[in-house]
């Protein structure tokens, strides 16, 4: 009989400046996504167009698609803490605009697409920083850990934020960015407890030579199949699956319900990813890893295909926990998968890469979801999202035989020898 693992060491060497790191990941989730749901619904109730929803995803991606080249090796260059840091003190000041403008009884949406836009500048540089740091902070005998809790951190604020912010919403309309302010604030500042650490920096500067950084880490990806398709099937898996975002949309014409509602819809997704998470940080994906992480994208596609069939709130709930753990295991395999994958002199640029990926994979899943819905209906847009999510893992299980085969995280770290 074999014995169980000691867990209580594997937590003991995780160091403090990544428990730190985890509490601030929370914080700025709550903040984010609680923040980003209140918007949704407030747009919604000014225009009544499901198309907007989507427009506010994009107006998050273009400065992340813009500014990728240069972010990802600045965060190669200096301190990823510092980064990090100085992005949640913008997304701040961001989120204090927004609450300013929102005082106001606006009826006016163009000054909230062009504040989220500035919004979308401060997460292209927050990305690729702080999705380093657990990598370059954690032993590499608890690295699997490390990404399963900072998975739990960051699912944890997605559940608290949106439930959280909906009851705020009802006692006053601008109130949510006040409490998104506070958040942002705490998160760096316990950023600002964490002393700098030794890691590999590049360096060289200047606008050129940034921007022959980023194509090196384009380049890289490209010629690794492994990367190449765990990037790109998340890419055109959430972008056909952007369902979340359709959520205002949802609760209010197909479920009937208000704010309150509408956050716990939006904390299902945080519940689902948190169940799935915290079982990941105890009991990591060891083996069977390409293959779980197809089957698990499959799983987000069924959930989406009934969310957008039921007219009832619990099952649409228990459709998003659903489709929501399903994505966790993508997230975690994926998360664990690339900066493993890459050499650490050119992490931050590879995640910046994957960071335009996945903003595209999410916020322009919206907008897809906005465009069809304006086309096909508010259910035909989800069922179609739902069925091309089944398709894609039909078609990267059959074309890329490489991640569909890789065995163990191990099995892809590059050879430093």
């Amino acid at each position: 009989m074999t014995s169980k693992p000691d867990t209580s060491l594997d937590y003991g060497k995780i160091p403090k400046q990544v428990k730190i790191l985890l509490t601030a990941s929370f914080f700025a989730a709550f903040a984010t996504v609680g923040q980003i749901t209140i918007i949704g619904k407030q747009v919604f109730d000014m225009t009544g167009n499901a198309l907007d929803l989507g427009l506010l995803g994009l107006a998050e991606f273009i400065p992340v698609a813009i500014l990728a080249p240069f972010t990802g090796p600045l965060a190669d260059r200096k301190d990823r803490r510092k980064i990090f840091g100085c992005a949640l003190l913008c997304e701040a000041i961001i989120s204090f605009l927004i609450f300013l403008y929102i005082a106001t009884n606006p009826t006016s949406v163009l000054p909230i697409f062009g504040l989220m836009l500035l919004f979308g500048v401060a997460r292209a540089f927050a990305t690729p920083a702080s999705r380093a740091l657990p990598i370059d902070w954690a032993p590499d005998d608890v690295v699997e850990r490390v990404v399963a809790l900072k998975s739990v951190a960051f699912q944890a604020g997605i559940i608290a934020g949106p439930a959280t912010f909906g009851f705020v919403f009802v006692a006053g309309r601008s109130l949510p960015y006040l409490t998104a302010v506070s958040a942002y604030l705490v998160a760096a500042c316990l950023l600002l407890t964490v002393g700098s650490f030794p890691i590999k920096h590049l360096e060289t500067s200047g606008a050129r030579q940034a921007f022959h950084d980023a194509l090196e880490g384009l380049r890289f990806v490209r010629q690794k199949p492994v990367l190449f398709g765990a990037i790109s099937l998340d890419l055109i898996a959430v972008l056909l699956g952007g369902a979340v975002a359709l959520l205002p949309a949802i609760a209010e014409e197909r479920l009937g319900v208000g704010a309150i509602g509408l956050g716990w819809l939006r904390a299902g997704v945080g519940i689902g990813a948190t169940l799935v998470a915290v079982n990941l940080s105890f009991r990591p994906l060891r083996t069977h890893i390409g293959r779980s992480l197809l089957v698990a994208v499959g799983v987000f596609g069924c959930g989406t295909i009934v969310l957008g069939l039921t007219k009832n709130f619990i099952v649409a709930f228990l459709a998003l926990v659903v489709l929501s753990g399903a994505d966790a295991v993508s997230v975690y395999i994926r998360t664990s998968l690339v900066p493993l994958a890459t050499p650490e002199r050119m992490r931050g640029r590879v995640l910046a890469v994957e960071g335009v990926f996945i903003g595209a994979s999410n916020e322009l899943g919206a907008v897809e979801s906005g465009l069809t819905a304006a086309a096909f209906g508010l259910v035909g847009s989800i069922l179609f999202g739902g069925v091309g999510t089944l398709a894609v893992v039909v078609i990267w299980w059959r074309f890329f035989p490489d991640l569909r085969n890789v065995e163990r995280l191990t099995d892809v770290k590059p050879d430093t020898s």
